[in-house]
């Protein structure tokens, strides 16, 4: 497998950051139609993500009449085909959804369902593909993509180690650069299905960049995910999740999503930066604050041997014996009479 400190199997636009790269997927989300896409991409805008991604699907070129439907869902399209022609944009207006990405400051992630989509993405000018879940044993298409010599981004979905293992060996022998995402199809993802445990196991097995690609609608998910090392974040977006399409219930809302960003960054932030638990140097004020010495909680006449309940431990620090020393003040005698809640110091005591 590649070396892990392959720089070419990093998200390329976080070779300089320790936070994961973030990719909402707006996928079919928007039913069809343009002006629902650029609605999505100003919106996700607004929440911090790097990059929006979308799915091409060319009707003729990937699907037929044959295909049935992963779930009954459509009110509008008798064939699993006819959606797909309803889902699909013509070139030119692909080329501008990806300039309005450009404007916007997102990248432009495309799945290719076809050949013919490959051609258009590199017309339209990506920098990179993203193949789904289903795609991963499709070497005609992965053929077609490392021609293009981008990087990959592999969701393992449906995958097992063995077919991950064939795509990799595919994908290396062509000397294309690859990161994977743990993926569950299944929508939503229940808590028993996320397979968080797969991101460590991605990691040793094959040395590169690992993420994780989430339907299961929480915010709790990509956090845990990027607690266990994901350098990718990948989500489907919606407006509402009570709207129609197939992914809906299996999203994250815009609101969510700038949830999201903030959260993992924060996250990330923290596991970048250790805390020595030894340096307490910058707390030594409040120490002087916080912690406490050693006072009477009684009035104590001259030559009172001490007892445990006799004292009390008050604020500051530093106006008596220390409370830590608590034990060694028990048993001794006092020197001078003491006032109910006067701190007790070593020189009140004829030993110490």
């Amino acid at each position: 497998m590649n070396n892990p400190s392959d720089n070419k199997n990093v998200p390329q636009k976080r070779l300089q950051s320790y936070s994961p790269l973030v990719i909402a997927e707006i996928g079919q989300a928007h039913e069809g139609s343009l002006g629902m896409v650029h609605s999505y991409i100003d919106a996700l805008s607004t929440t911090g993500v790097d990059a929006t991604k979308f799915q091409m699907h060319i009707a003729e070129a990937e699907s037929s009449l044959e295909e049935p439907f992963r779930i009954k869902f459509s009110y509008e399209d008798a064939t699993r085909f006819d959606y797909w022609k309803r889902m699909s944009f013509t070139l030119e207006q692909w080329k501008e959804i990806k300039k309005h990405c450009d404007a916007v400051g997102l990248e432009f992630i495309c799945s290719p369902f076809s050949n013919l989509a490959v051609d258009w993405l590199e017309e339209i000018g990506v920098e990179r593909y993203k193949i789904g879940s289903g795609e991963i044993t499709n070497f005609l298409l992965l053929e077609k993509i490392a021609q293009t010599k981008k990087p990959i981004i592999l969701s393992s979905g449906m995958s097992s180690f063995a077919e991950l293992d064939s795509t990799v060996e595919f994908l290396q022998n062509r000397k294309v650069s690859y990161s994977i995402l743990q993926c569950t199809t299944a929508y939503p993802t229940q808590p028993e299905q996320y397979g968080l445990n797969v991101i460590t196991e991605l990691q040793k097995r094959y040395k590169v960049a690992i993420g994780y690609s989430d339907h299961s609608a929480k915010i709790a998910t990509a956090i845990a995910a990027t607690a266990l090392g994901a350098s990718i974040l990948e989500f489907h977006v919606v407006f509402d999740r009570r709207q129609f399409g197939p992914d809906s219930n299996s999203s994250l809302t815009i609101d969510e999503t700038k949830q999201l960003v903030e959260s993992v960054r924060n996250i990330s932030k923290a596991i970048h930066h250790p805390i020595d638990k030894n340096d307490v140097s910058a707390f030594e004020n409040l120490k002087n604050i916080f912690e406490k010495s050693l006072a009477v909680n009684k009035k104590i006449p001259e030559g009172h041997i001490l007892t445990f309940d006799d004292l009390e431990a008050k604020k500051p620090k530093g106006f008596g014996i220390s409370a830590v020393d608590f034990e060694r003040v028990i048993g001794k005698k006092v020197k001078l009479e003491k006032e109910q809640w006067d701190f007790l110091n070593i020189e009140d005591l004829y030993e110490f």
